[in-house]
């Protein structure tokens, strides 16, 4: 039987950053998951925003990983047909096959990779017994369930599920390449729903290596005939839905297969156990919508291996109490009330024709085009500001000189 202080199952974006903090830290950990390579899943394609950028920064991976992403540096923010603003941008695309692979590559030693499935977990208030797939035992401290939506091995612990909003909303992501020209004239753009019967809150554009990556967001039932268009006509289905789009874009044409992913909101219930503690969507499921899911992954992730972990192992035991202190985490917790209420705001603000919600939605295109304005304006009186050449300067750039 092998043996050492902490298991992380599950080796996706919450698994294989938690490994890397912890074998950073010096911490005995061994990553426990099937694939060697992880295989495409179509998930987070991009990280983005101050906020998110801080919380991976915590992680203490974020330099290296980001050097495998692609930046695009400016966003374009766009509605109705218009361009309302063009803003500076920390928007990092990369797929998230790569993302994984790039922060496997930040795993240090001690930390271990196995490749097997956990097929049994037999807990205690000491240590976990791990059954695997290839015939190994392994017998740890604490177990770090972050097996995502794979819900068979914490069934077996006596932890369900309770969905509270099935097929919440539907991701699909595609690439888009431009028609008679090379290139998009944005580096990346976000462009909102047109009217609320389309049930679109926004489509959003961004680099990943060389191609132009779609992600587009709807709220419809799984079964709705709408997406077997989507998969069969997207560029059609997509001119019917947002007709205006065209006015920045461009002709466009659709690469390659386009990807849907219904996403259910859940939480686990019966969580509370000896010996392990889930993250990320192992524990609850947020909407791709907000954004937030990558928040709610990488508190998760630094809270635990930062704050909890060290703690933990510093003291005899892994009792249900002493593990408590992670979910009761007023850091965590705060995200993950944030994150569930953007989930219903964002639902709200797109499809509510309510008078609360309809001005909600023209304060926000509001905003955005003062925003822009501004920004034009002060870009214009820069450029008016810097001292222009003299004569003599001019007469020695010009060709003839």
């Amino acid at each position: 039987m092998k043996y050492t202080d902490v298991a992380i199952i599950g080796g996706g974006l919450a698994g294989s950053t938690a490994a890397a903090m912890l074998g950073r830290a010096g911490i005995a950990t061994v990553l426990i998951d099937p694939h060697e390579v992880y295989p495409f899943d179509f998930r987070v394609e991009k990280l983005s925003g101050d906020a998110q950028l801080e919380r991976f920064f915590r992680t203490g991976i974020a330099d290296s990983v980001l050097r495998s992403t692609t930046h695009d540096g400016e966003n374009w923010i766009a509605r109705f047909g218009y361009l309302l603003d063009k803003r500076p941008s920390r928007q990092f695309g990369i797929s998230y096959e790569n993302l994984v692979k790039a922060i496997r590559a930040e795993i240090p030693h001690p930390a271990e990779r196995v490749y097997a499935k956990v097929t049994d977990i037999a807990a205690s208030r000491e240590r976990q017994t791990l059954t695997l797939s290839n015939g190994e035992t392994i017998s740890v401290r604490l177990a770090v369930l972050a097996n995502g939506l794979n819900v068979g091995l914490r069934r077996g612990l006596g932890i369900e599920r309770q969905i509270t909003s099935a097929c919440h909303s539907i991701s699909i992501g595609f690439d888009l390449v431009p028609v008679g020209r090379p290139a998009f004239d944005f580096p990346a753009m976000t462009y909102f729903s047109e009217r609320t019967s389309d049930r679109i809150p926004y489509l959003t554009l961004f680099p990943v290596g060389n191609a132009m990556r779609a992600n587009l967001f709807t709220y419809r039932e799984a079964d709705d005939p709408w997406l077997r268009e989507m998969r069969h006509k997207p560029v059609e289905t997509m001119n019917a839905a947002l007709p205006r789009l065209r006015r920045i874009t461009g002709e466009y044409g659709v690469a390659g297969d386009v990807r849907i992913r219904p996403v259910d909101l859940y939480v686990s219930t019966g969580y509370r156990k000896a010996g392990i503690v889930l993250v990320g969507d192992a524990f609850a499921a947020t909407c791709p919508v907000t954004g937030t899911g990558t928040d709610k992954v990488l508190t998760d992730v630094t809270q635990l291996c930062n704050v909890h972990i060290p703690r933990w192992l510093a003291t005899e035991g892994m009792g249900e109490d002493k593990l408590a202190s992670f979910y009761d985490d007023p850091v965590k917790q705060a995200c993950d009330a944030w994150s569930l209420a953007q989930s219903f705001s964002f639902r709200k603000v797109t499809m509510d024709n309510g008078p609360y919600w309809q001005a909600e939605r023209w304060a926000r295109f509001l905003v955005w085009l003062s925003q822009g304005t501004l920004r034009r304006v002060r870009n214009r009186l820069r450029g008016a500001s810097k001292p222009r050449p003299s004569a003599a300067a001019a007469s020695s750039m010009s060709p003839s000189a």
